[in-house]
């Protein structure tokens, strides 16, 4: 599909949902962790790729934070906030993920049902293991860099 005010023919952009633990190591610079974790922020700051962060991530990291001072804590997750997008999941979808077996973890099964909602192309994790049975592919941060 050509956009006519740009002259330039338009693809999708690569869409990810990025698992808590890669924006845990992000914001506290967890070694040796944190340089892949930038790596994949970077990315989702780029034209190419939309980052997704699920709603109930957010509250995760909230909670996790509280130790550092309240200022920071609202300053990371703004930043996060203003990097990825937002998104959750139905009613519907909540309800499918409780009956699920497949999943060792409730909290990976709606990371996957927000993934699904945000037609994400990738899940980012470290715990891969976790989304075996995930309707949405995962890569380590290493293979999603690595694919640029």
């Amino acid at each position: 599909m050509q956009n006519q005010n740009y002259g330039r023919l338009w693809k999708k952009n690569m869409v990810v949902l990025i698992d808590a633990n890669i924006i845990l190591d992000y914001i506290l610079k967890r070694e040796p962790f944190y340089a892949d974790a930038q790596k994949v922020m970077q990315l989702c700051s780029t034209e190419t790729v939309d980052g997704y962060i699920a709603l109930h991530t957010i509250t995760t990291i909230w909670y996790l934070l509280l130790k550092l001072p309240d200022a920071v804590r609202r300053n990371a997750l703004t930043a996060i906030c203003n990097l990825l997008q937002v998104t959750g999941t139905t009613h519907e979808e909540v309800l499918h993920a409780i009956q699920m077996t497949t999943f060792k973890d409730f909290e990976d099964c709606i990371q996957s049902k927000c993934a699904k909602s945000a037609n994400a192309d990738y899940i980012i994790t470290r715990n891969v293991s976790d989304f075996l049975k995930s309707e949405i592919p995962v890569l380590t941060p290493q293979a999603f860099y690595s694919m640029f």
